[in-house]
């Protein structure tokens, strides 16, 4: 299950389109506490999350699953990032950050890296 997390409709449509194409099942969210509150948290392969939306930003929501021991890959992606967000949010281990608008063969390559990666690896940062 690929979640995503994110304010802006016609983005989540979109990438819910790409990943049931490529045969993910996907859940949608339209902010980080709407996720949290979800039974998703549990059993989402991969976060697919924006930077900056209303409420927790994308790197609070980061923070609060290493917290709470949880080591499920993300990627994020944001319109309005900058060098230091980038480097803090890859440092405390996300699987990579995308610009919007976004390539999509590299969020494809995002995905897979992390649906690949081991369920024990260690997160940077925790």
């Amino acid at each position: 299950m690929i979640s995503i997390v994110d304010d802006d409709k016609s983005f989540r449509e979109a990438t819910k389109r790409l990943m049931k194409s490529m045969g993910y099942g996907v859940s949608l969210f339209v902010s980080a506490e709407d996720f949290l509150q979800s039974e998703r948290v549990a059993d989402s392969s991969c976060l697919i999350v924006d930077m900056h939306m209303p409420g927790l930003s994308g790197t609070e929501l980061q923070q609060h699953l290493i917290a709470k021991g949880n080591r499920t890959p993300i990627i994020f992606v944001s319109a309005l990032a900058n060098e230091k967000t980038k480097a803090m949010a890859l440092e405390a281990g996300a699987i990579g950050f995308l610009d919007k608008p976004l390539r999509e063969q590299s969020l494809i390559d995002f995905v897979d890296a992390a649906l690949k990666r081991p369920s024990d690896a260690p997160i940077k940062g925790s």
